[in-house]
């Protein structure tokens, strides 16, 4: 492939590039960039994601260690990729920055290239690492984000690449079998730790000391650092469990935000920081495609326990609370139902209760025991976990949430169906033959057409 004329220096991204094998961060970004350019589905649910389509027609080149013919003497680096994009007449162009292992991307690295792309008419800046981002668009690098560069940057966690090559592969989304066994190789070699690309592992040393001080009966201040730091890790921690309910599920799961959060990650952070100092917990909500409902994910760090559930409507076809409770356990296939509770929501200001799943197979009647004439509108059935010290550990607090929430799904959240209300039907007698001659009615229009 013959370089544009606008590069000094750089070459076609390979499938196979002859790297050193200490050089982990080229080898892999080589190989994702030569199978983004190979594979037009893979390309276009990656390009798709930063506003970029990509037609049938279109055309992607990739390089990698790229020189500028138009390049400052002050920025001595050589971005790790560039992606070309051709539709029609019009080119869209973007650097690539990619770190591996636990290399954070740098922000004044990123401000050389924002310059470099601005001096080469480039349209934006794509960083690539482990760290994760709630959507490309939303860089979890703070001083990224905030910068005042026209440039705009974007992100894609090694992980969420991975995802979209299983989805791809899961559904069956790519139509050639060469690019699909090409995609298979990728999904194969990202999975393997020579490649430097791995989950959200473990949280802040700030995560040990906010459970510390909430334990001796403390409050989080307000704009406690500490608590900054814990709920950055904790994006960075849902974010990498969507994914891997992406993989599990073989479908898009994403979370579940108001629209003003998902635009404006400052508005998500203070609203989420006043549930951590007003609760002193972590909540996380997942959309998952053709569920029941959205799976609430709630780590509580007083009771040291992990919460995960779904919040169903009660069928209103049942006029009794004990049958809308029948109706929900019926729904519940595993036999294991310790800790798997169910609280009951009622109308208006009546206090919500809440009953152990196996305390309701023994005795239905006692949920409206108190609530006689109340029928219950809701509810919330969920997995309560106590993890104890488990929960105030970096590493094993991830270890177990990873475990909990998928589990959590896989034995109760797939099985479980949302009420609808039934189609109306005809009632008897209604109406009926002598009553409506259909017959009459159709010879009736038929001969009014004719006229």
């Amino acid at each position: 492939m013959t370089l544009p004329n606008y590069l000094k220096q750089g070459e076609a991204a390979r499938l196979f590039p002859v790297l050193s094998t200490t050089s982990k961060e080229g080898r892999t970004t080589s190989i994702v960039l030569a199978c983004l350019a190979q594979v037009h589905e893979f390309s276009a649910a990656l390009l798709g994601g930063i506003g970029q389509r990509c037609g049938v027609r279109s055309t992607i080149d990739t390089f990698t260690e790229v020189v500028f013919q138009q390049q400052r003497q002050t920025i001595k680096e050589r971005p790790d990729g560039l992606i070309v994009l051709r539709s029609g007449a019009r080119e869209w162009r973007a650097l690539v920055e990619a770190k591996v292992g636990n290399a954070p991307i740098q922000a004044e690295q990123v401000e050389r290239y924002r310059a470099l792309a601005k001096d080469n008419g480039i349209d934006c800046v794509i960083t690539i690492s482990n760290q994760f981002a709630t959507n490309p668009q939303n860089h979890p690098d703070d001083e990224i984000r905030k910068s005042r560069s026209k440039i705009p940057v974007f992100h894609w966690s090694w992980m969420s690449i991975l995802t979209a090559a299983d989805l791809l592969l899961s559904s069956e989304g790519v139509a050639d079998d060469d690019q699909q066994l090409l995609l298979n190789e990728l999904r194969r070699f990202l999975s393997h730790e020579s490649a430097g690309v791995k989950g959200f592992d473990r949280m802040p040393p700030e995560w040990g000391e906010l459970n510390k001080l909430v334990s001796a009966g403390g409050r989080i201040p307000q704009r406690s650092a500490d608590a900054n730091a814990v709920l950055g890790a904790w994006h960075q921690e849902t974010k990498d469990l969507s994914l891997i309910l992406s993989r599990l599920t073989g479908t898009a799961v994403t979370e579940k935000l108001s629209r003003s959060h998902a635009k404006d990650r400052t508005e998500r952070e203070k609203a989420e920081a006043d549930v951590l100092r007003e609760r002193n917990q972590l909540i996380a909500s997942f959309d998952i495609v053709d569920a029941a409902a959205p799976l609430e994910v709630v780590a509580d760090m007083v009771r040291r326990t992990v919460d995960v559930g779904m919040t169903l409507q009660a069928p209103e076809d049942k006029k009794s609370s004990k049958a809308r409770v029948n109706w929900l356990l019926r729904q519940i296939k595993h036999d294991d139902i310790s800790d798997l509770h169910v609280r009951l929501l009622w109308p208006g200001r009546s206090e919500d209760t809440q009953f152990t799943v196996a305390q309701l197979r023994d005795d239905p009647d006692q949920c409206e025991v108190g609530k006689e004439n109340l029928q219950v509108r809701a509810f919330h059935l969920f997995h309560a976990k106590r993890l104890g010290a488990r929960l105030t550990q970096q590493a094993n607090f991830i270890t177990d949430l990873e475990l909990i929430v998928p589990g959590f799904y896989r034995d109760i959240g797939q099985y479980l169906a949302q009420w609808h209300r039934p189609a109306p039907r005809i009632k008897e007698g209604k109406a009926t033959a002598d009553e409506v001659d259909i017959d009459a009615i159709a010879q009736e229009a038929e001969g009014a057409s004719r006229i």
